[in-house]
């Protein structure tokens, strides 16, 4: 029996009534329903239950998705999602830069980048899923820890490896003996896909743009979570953002950050219109708090990109673009805090997991983006030293590790800035099933970025 996914409605109810209370809404009678009639909790780190509830649990759960959506959020005026709104809530918003997109980051730059965000992403895919005790007990067990450098299944105690199996789908391709070149993964597939987007549309596209392209050139297999069910609601017939509403429980989760990238790249000392083209992006699949990781994320790498600014003027940029009373905001502020006020980061990494563990899902945008601007204050920029600590925080390994991967990357300036047992192992080479770019080097990335760049 194939149980697809991310999309079975019995399992997308309980990820809905976790969301509607961390949003403002009152779910509470509809879990009662819910759960009277039997209905099973969300799977708490797989995308999908094991068995397929009955007709009748399934047609209840539909029902009860849309009753939640109609539901009032008292944080809606905190947290908008039209981008007007957004602005006029940020007090800070980035003015235009007097420099002209000449100024883009050369290849060299972008290709660094580029490799920052793979190495961050393939140090983070054996441990993803993994517990935090179990990615501390793994590194430590190889004499790893504090984190320095890829994991290894060598030397890893046999009933220590059984109660913390690496990730099935990564091991193979991302633990230290085994990597051969970037295997694929969706945190470079979407990198991939925006670049596409930019030479097909421009810088003024739109998000039925984004869904277009989607439908050419990316599988559905290829899709998780939020972008899953955005992908389902095309084909169903809805019409982007509703694509992001639509019995979608995971639209403030970090899918959108994750795409976040290129918005930033191409926009050089511009944070502002790198935020503008995140949002249109996001808001195929995301909302809200969703969306603000996604603009954080591309503001603070164009300030990066210009080369002037330290990580911390560059997370100082990011939290202009987002309203300043949401939680994600908050969140990103603490983990700044956080990581200025204590010189070992695992205190940093427990405070952090004592305050959104119980409440948010491992993949949810809020904690996670807060865990890379706290590794990214606490390295100082630095890379290995970033893209160490955030994937030893935990959560989404590899996500994280991709973003703090590029923001550093991008601070070192060049290829040659970033120590080799990070970029040996990648041998220029991509996987992925986007396009034309199977097996594409990180330097013609790099080259094709830089023209989108400087497109005006």
């Amino acid at each position: 029996m194939l149980r697809l996914t991310w999309v079975q409605p019995e399992d997308l109810l309980g990820h809905e009534l976790r969301q509607a209370v961390q949003d403002g809404r009152e779910p509470a009678a509809v879990a009662a329903r819910w759960r009277a009639a039997g209905g099973p909790e969300a799977p708490a780190r797989a995308g999908a239950s094991p068995q397929r509830a009955s007709r009748y649990l399934r047609l209840l759960a539909e029902d009860l998705l849309d009753e939640l959506a109609e539901l009032p959020s008292r944080l809606a005026d905190a947290e908008p999602t039209g981008l007007g709104a957004i602005i006029s809530l940020c007090p800070d918003w980035p003015a235009p830069p007097a420099r002209g997109r000449a100024d883009a980051p050369g290849p060299g730059r972008l290709e660094a980048a580029w490799l920052g965000r793979a190495a961050g992403c393939l140090l983070g895919k054996p441990v993803e899923k993994l517990p935090l005790d179990g990615i501390r007990q793994l590194a430590r067990a190889t004499g790893n820890w504090p984190l320095t450098t890829w994991f290894t299944g060598r030397g890893v105690p046999e009933d220590l490896a059984a109660k913390y199996p690496w990730n099935t789908r990564s091991a193979a391709t991302s633990l230290a003996e085994n990597i051969d070149g970037m295997p694929e993964d969706d945190d470079l597939d979407y990198a991939l896909l925006n670049l596409l987007l930019l030479q097909r549309h421009g810088r003024d596209f739109t998000t039925t743009d984004v869904a277009r392209l989607w439908l050419d050139e990316l599988p559905a297999g290829r899709a998780f979570t939020a972008e899953r069910v955005a992908y389902r609601n095309l084909l169903l017939g809805i019409d982007p953002p509703h694509t992001a509403r639509h019995r979608n429980p995971f639209r403030e989760w970090i899918g959108a950050l994750i795409r976040a990238d290129v918005h930033g790249w191409t926009n050089t000392g511009d944070p502002a219109a790198a935020a503008a083209q995140a949002h249109r992006d996001a808001t195929l699949t995301h909302t809200a708090n969703g969306v603000y990781a996604a603009m954080f994320t591309a503001a603070v790498i164009a300030a990066a990109a210009a080369g002037d600014r330290d990580v911390h003027g560059c997370l100082a940029t990011g939290l202009s673009v987002v309203p300043p009373g949401s939680r994600l905001a908050r969140a990103v502020r603490q983990g700044v805090r956080l990581a200025a006020e204590h010189t070992d980061f695992d205190t940093v990494v427990d405070e952090l997991h004592a305050t959104y563990s119980g409440t948010f899902h491992w993949v949810h945008a809020v904690p996670n983006t807060a865990l890379i601007a706290a590794a990214l204050t606490h390295a100082d920029g630095d890379f290995t030293g970033s893209v160490c600590r955030v994937v030893s925080g935990g959560w989404d390994t590899d996500s994280c590790g991709a973003t703090a991967g590029s923001v550093a990357a991008l601070l070192a300036g060049s290829p040659a800035a970033l120590p080799d047992r990070w970029t040996a192992p990648l041998k220029n080479r991509l996987a992925t099933s986007v396009g034309d770019f199977n097996g594409t080097g990180f330097d013609t990335l790099a080259r094709l970025t830089h023209l989108e760049a400087l497109r005006p």
